[in-house]
């Protein structure tokens, strides 16, 4: 071979180097990219997965949530049943008692006690009457059916007479108080 050969081979093989090594540093400017985009999207399955479970999880809290709050209504419910039954158990007695009696006093008496047992009952569950005769009139208490005269000047605006008891379960008005108001 001529030194002229040989020598345009040695440029193409520096040459070739050079190029190969051009490509190697681009390769290896763009393998960190690479690299990053990799862990991004790996970044991203991540929190998808997590977005999906904590979406999962919440969804099921509401169902559970949702089916304790149906068992603690059903429970209430049951609680109170079970605490009337005794009752129950009297007023079919009495009622047996009635048709038997011979004295309108024992059936006096035993409704009587039956009623006292009933109420006892309902307030050890909460339940309470409140009384609205002579109070001043308050919507947030009372219901008015009608209004009537008042009898004297310092019953105007008050109750003078209850058609039916309002009641409190606890601290809770569950039913107002119908009332007759003085005006």
């Amino acid at each position: 071979m001529s030194e002229e050969t040989i020598e345009n081979n040695e440029n193409l093989t520096n040459e070739n180097t050079i190029s190969s090594d051009e490509n190697q540093v681009e390769i290896n400017e763009s393998n960190p990219l690479e690299e990053k985009v990799a862990s991004l999207e790996k970044q991203i399955e991540e929190q998808k997965d997590k977005y999906l479970r904590l979406f999962s999880d919440f969804d099921n809290y509401k169902k559970r949530s949702a089916k304790e709050r149906i068992d603690n209504i059903q429970s209430a419910g049951k609680e109170i049943m079970s605490a009337l039954l005794p009752v129950a158990d009297d007023m079919e007695r009495a009622m047996k008692s009635i048709r038997e009696a011979q004295s309108l006093e024992s059936v006096k008496e035993g409704l009587e006690l039956v009623y006292t047992k009933f109420v006892n009952t309902l307030e050890q569950k909460g339940l309470r009457p409140f009384d609205a005769i002579g109070e001043v009139f308050d919507v947030e208490k009372h219901e008015a059916i009608t209004e009537i005269p008042a009898p004297s000047e310092d019953m105007k605006g008050k109750v003078i007479d209850q058609v039916e008891k309002g009641y409190f379960l606890y601290e809770k008005i569950i039913r107002y108080a119908k009332v007759v108001v003085g005006k």
